[in-house]
């Protein structure tokens, strides 16, 4: 076993897991594993750049990392940072990447959407692969801020495609109004949003066969709270929500109830993380229209995922 340290930046979320790996067996012991909510890519839809108060959230953040890291023991040569959908598409991203590395001291990598789903892919399936209640092909789907990653494999990956739906992006171009969130969203807003969706399937489609799927695989907190939130949980509980199973009729449900809740409404989900609260009714319809276009009865919630995947690269 080799400790290594994974983070995972992303649209909405930075993401830390430092723990034991053996990437030949896929065994692996968690150490620490944290989440901020610091909104990377807030704006970058309309802007293009990274705003300076989102890398300063996400800078501190990484201090808070780094502490943990050094206390670990953990090596440079066995820290591996990967950013996704906002550093990409952002004009000022080597800002981005100076702040990292004058805190962390590695410089992080700005991945592509393809190497993003092949990540992805490897943390979520290690465990459900051999599974008797988990039939292959997996099509896993990452739901992020930015962007949405579709894998479809078995032992290998065998197509992906990453379009630029996510809860963040979609919240931001379809459910406001003059720079304000609409609580709850006009019906002409949530078709808008819903249309929006539909075209970037079409794309998935291209060149990944999404009703080819002989097990959904959902990753990301817009799938891991519905999850929380069919499970009727009192407070977030990773261990309960990780494989539990999401029906489609119930992915209908709560997505409706997300759609037409107001904000307080929302925030007072005992699953539901304060960052989440004005993202979520997005992020709710994009796995409900997956849900649709896949048809498949349910969806097997993973809390392994990209960070996972990370990891184990970090300590081979």
């Amino acid at each position: 076993m080799t400790a290594a340290a994974a983070i995972d930046c992303g649209t909405n979320s930075i993401r830390l897991l430092i723990g034991d790996a053996d990437p030949a067996t896929g065994r692996l012991t968690d150490l620490d594993r944290r989440m901020e909510i610091v909104r990377l890519g807030q704006s970058v839809d309309r802007t293009g750049r990274l705003a300076p108060e989102a890398l300063e959230r996400t800078f501190a953040a990484c201090r808070q990392y780094a502490v943990a890291i050094a206390d670990h023991g953990i090596t440079p040569d066995r820290i591996r940072f990967v950013a996704t959908s906002a550093s990409r598409d952002a004009e000022n991203r080597d800002d981005f990447t100076r702040g990292v590395k004058d805190i962390l001291g590695i410089v992080p990598e700005v991945i592509s959407g393809d190497e993003e789903a092949q990540l992805s892919f490897t943390g979520a399936t290690r465990e459900l692969a051999g599974h008797p209640e988990a039939r292959p092909p997996f099509l896993v789907v990452d739901i992020g801020g930015g962007s949405t990653e579709f894998v479809l494999g078995d032992a290998a990956v065998t197509a992906a495609r990453s379009v630029d739906i996510g809860c963040v992006r979609l919240t931001e171009r379809h459910l406001l109004r003059d720079g304000r969130l609409t609580d709850p969203p006009a019906a002409e807003q949530i078709a808008a949003l819903g249309a929006d969706i539909d075209a970037a399937l079409d794309l998935a489609a291209e060149r990944v066969p999404l009703a080819g799927a002989g097990t959904l695989v959902g990753l990301a907190g817009s799938v891991t709270t519905l999850a929380g939130i069919a499970l009727e949980l009192p407070a977030y509980d990773s261990a309960a929500i990780h494989h539990s199973r999401l029906t489609a009729a119930r992915v209908a449900e709560i997505t409706t109830r997300l759609l037409t809740a107001d904000h307080a409404e929302r925030a007072a989900i005992p699953v539901m993380h304060p960052g989440r609260v004005d993202v979520i009714g997005a992020g709710a319809l994009i796995l409900h229209k997956i849900v649709e276009r896949t048809g498949v009865r349910e969806v097997v919630v993973s809390e392994h995922d990209i960070l996972d995947g990370i990891l184990f690269t970090a300590a081979s």
